[in-house]
C-alpha cells in the first residue's frame, strides 16, 4: 500500500508558507539581531583587555608607592 495519508487536506497549499524556513524560530531571531553575536564577542574581549590592562596598571602603581 502507498504512504499517501487517509484524507487530503484542502487548504494544505495555503498552509505552506508556514513551513517555509524564513519562518522559522531561529531564523527570525538571527534576523531581528543580525550583529548581536558579533557584538557580544567584542564586548567580551573589551573585557578581558580591560581588565587585563587594570591589573598591569595596578601592580606599576603598588611599585612606586
Amino acid at each position: 500500500m502507498s504512504n499517501l495519508p487517509l484524507y487530503r487536506d484542502p487548504w494544505a497549499k495555503l498552509d505552506a508558507w508556514r513551513k517555509s524556513p524564513v519562518f522559522q524560530k531561529t531564523t527570525v531571531l538571527r534576523n531581528i539581531f543580525p550583529g548581536f553575536g558579533i557584538a557580544v564577542v567584542a564586548f567580551t574581549a573589551y573585557v578581558i583587555a580591560d581588565n587585563v590592562y587594570l591589573s598591569a596598571h595596578k601592580k606599576v602603581e603598588e611599585k612606586h608607592h
